[in-house]
């Protein structure tokens, strides 16, 4: 569980009228850099950062599909999301108006896609782990994600109510982090069992 301590920012109403699409079918657009519901906050990236052998020399399940990145309302949708990496993000324009997508990446190939109103969906392959890489737009400024490359299959984003959920782990010792866009990371120490459950709780407040 992610807790978000404290009262959150409020959210700031977003411009959209450069862009007559966005601005009439958009409807209201408010900044996601703190969404928090009932004391839980979302969109922050879970994942292992250190463990069992077991657990980090892990192949990626076979079936491993891609991971979705919509433009819905002239936003991105959802606001963050993770992938192993090896693994791939399928990039889609469900808008009426071009989008032009622009990674800023550190260590991954730059993604640079234009695409037009309800485009032909592009996928693109990340093989290097990162943390929270920015995604923009060369068309849309107020627009932004974040994409997050995990060394193993064991991560999660945390949902609308802080939540999350890693499954599969192996027993053993673990470091678990917790990334958040402008909260930062925060590390715990975790102990599985063998056949059992462990609960894992982070808590941030604004700074």
């Amino acid at each position: 569980m992610i807790h978000f301590k404290g009262k959150p920012p409020e959210g700031l109403k977003i411009n959209m009228s450069q862009d007559l699409v966005c601005s009439i079918t958009g409807g209201t657009n408010l900044a996601e850099q703190y969404v928090v519901h009932n004391g839980g906050l979302a969109n922050v990236y879970v994942y292992v950062k250190d463990g069992p052998p077991e657990a980090m020399d892990a192949e990626a399940p076979a079936n491993q599909q891609p991971v979705v990145l919509d433009q819905v309302g002239c936003k991105y949708v959802p606001h963050a999301i993770a992938v192993m990496k090896g693994g791939t993000v399928e990039f889609r324009n469900s808008d009426g108006t071009m989008h032009h997508i622009h990674t800023m990446s550190s260590s991954n190939a730059v993604v640079d896609i234009l695409q037009g109103a309800k485009g032909a969906p592009e996928q693109k392959r990340f093989d290097a782990s990162e943390v929270m890489m920015p995604v923009l737009s060369n068309s849309h400024p107020w627009m932004n994600a974040f994409i997050n490359v995990s060394a193993t299959q064991f991560f999660a984003i945390s949902d609308s109510d802080g939540r999350f959920d890693i499954s599969g782990l192996p027993a053993g010792a673990y470091t678990l982090a917790a990334v958040h866009e402008r909260l930062g990371e925060q590390t715990m120490k975790l102990t599985v069992a063998p056949k059992s459950q462990a609960a894992a709780e982070f808590t941030y407040s604004a700074k």
